[in-house]
Parts: C-alpha cells; structure tokens; sequence
C-alpha cells in the first residue's frame, strides 16, 4: 500500500518575479515536502522594484481549477492569497464549501509592500463574510488587520482587540504578524524583536524572532502562510504549524539571497539547509 502524500493547493496570483504568490507558495510547499498545486487567480507583472501590472483572470477559471484540483488530486490544505475582486473571492469560498475542505489558511492579501493595490475594496467584504468563516487559520498583517478588525492598532492591546474581532468573523485561529509593527508603539525594548501574536478565541500566544535589517523581504507573508498550510497538509496540529512556519520564514529572511536591485525576495531553501547542516 502506498504512503499518502500531502497535498496543498494554493490559490492566489502568479508574480513574475518569483518571489510572492502562487511561485512562493509551491517553493515552500516543495521544501516542506508536499505536493503543491495552483488555481491562479491573477497574473502580476512583478520584479524586486513593484507591481507593474495586474491582469486578473476570468472568475469562472478560477473556479474551475479548484475544480480541476479537488476532484481528481484531492486536498489536505489549501491557502489563499490574492483573490483581486468580489467575484473570484466569493466563487472561490463557494468551491471550498462544496468539497468540505477544513484545513483553509486565508492570507488575506490587500496591498503590495511597494504600494499597489491588490485587493479591491468591494472584495474586503466578501472575504470577510464568504471566506473567514471557512477558514482555519487567517495570518493578517497589522495593516491588513486594522482592515478586518476596523480599528486601529498602536498598542499590544490594540492587537490583542484586533484578534478577538477577526475571531468573531469566523476565524478559528487569527495571527496577527508583527513585522510592520515599528514605529507604533508595539516593539520590545530592544527594538529588535518581532512579536507574532495568535489567538485561538481562548488563549493568546506570543512568538517572538529577531528582526533582520534587510529589504528583501518579498513575499514573506505569502511564505509564512504557506509553511503553515504545508504543516496542516502533514497533518500538524495548527500550532505546530505555525511554530514550524515562524521558522521557515525566519530562516528564509536571515539567509537572504540579495538579488535584484529592489526588495529582493527570501531564501526558500534556507530552512531546509539548516536541518540538513548545509552552509548557509
């Protein structure tokens, strides 16, 4: 009898340059060894220095490569990442209720760190009312949080607010990283450490890495989110998961590969190389 292997899907959209979407989540898929497959929401054109177009897909192909994907491969996780509009989030919520798929990590993708916008603002909603209450874990920055949990977020306690609201939309366990928290009053007093703050409508949990001054850190959110849904797939608990997806990002920004003359993208195999005591 063959061993089952663990499948993930990623939903989001394609960047040119490799370093985000659907090119970041496979990446992190294959390291953390599971299968990855795609449905493609939008084609970016994209390099280390922004967003220089978005050319979205018909909603209807969307739908019909989750289609594709579900009813033939199967699927023990899936994220999602940029779903563009309205109409695509919704099509997609509704392929995730048809199949019964609970192991859904929603990175809830609005703006590019260059500044482009990602996600229409008709489609906050939709991904707040079709999408969070799907999904297992949803991994929003600060300022994608102030969206969901509309409020402003300066303090711990701000964030800690955040959490219980975005949990009240349905999220089973919300993350709240904390990597755009400088200069609002969130830093430890070393000014060096990120605070990771999840909660799991219970309990708040605290995981702390070491900020690296660096630019390259394309496509983070995308990789975190990943490594989480490729620890599900494996069949971790979601805590594990995301301890395991703190790592792999840390050492994906730490080991950083410089390339490109703008915001350069992580290194995907840095973890890997680590455990297999390879030089870094």
């Amino acid at each position: 009898m063959k061993a089952h292997i663990p499948r993930a899907l990623t939903i989001a959209g394609s960047d040119s340059g490799g370093g985000a979407g659907i090119q970041a989540d496979l990446k992190t898929f294959q390291e953390l060894d599971v299968y990855g497959m795609s449905a493609i929401t939008a084609i970016t054109i994209q390099n280390t220095l922004g967003v220089h177009g978005v050319y979205p897909l018909p909603p209807k192909a969307v739908a019909e490569q989750i289609e594709a994907v579900g009813s033939d491969l199967g699927v023990d996780a899936l994220k999602t990442g940029m779903l563009f509009n309205a109409e695509i989030t919704r099509l997609v919520a509704q392929q995730i209720r048809l199949f019964g798929w609970n192991n859904v990590v929603v990175d809830p993708v609005m703006i590019a760190k260059g500044g482009a916008q990602l996600l229409q603002n008709e489609a906050v909603q939709a991904l707040i009312e079709d999408l969070l209450p799907l999904s297992r874990v949803v991994t929003p920055n600060i300022p994608e949080a102030e969206v969901l949990a509309g409020m402003r977020i300066r303090t711990m306690e701000d964030r800690q607010e955040a959490a219980k609201r975005i949990h009240a939309l349905g999220a089973e366990y919300v993350v709240i990283k904390g990597g755009h928290d400088q200069g609002v009053g969130l830093l430890t007093e070393d000014n060096n450490t990120i605070i990771d703050l999840v909660y799991d409508g219970t309990t708040f949990t605290k995981l702390d890495g070491e900020r690296i001054d660096t630019v390259h850190t394309h496509g983070t959110g995308c990789t975190f989110s990943a490594a989480i849904t490729a620890g599900l797939a494996q069949g971790q608990s979601v805590l594990h998961a995301i301890h395991n997806g703190r790592l792999f990002i840390q050492a994906a920004i730490e080991d950083g590969l410089h390339v490109g003359n703008g915001q350069g993208p992580t290194n995907h195999w840095a973890y890997q190389r680590r455990l297999q005591g390879g030089e870094r």
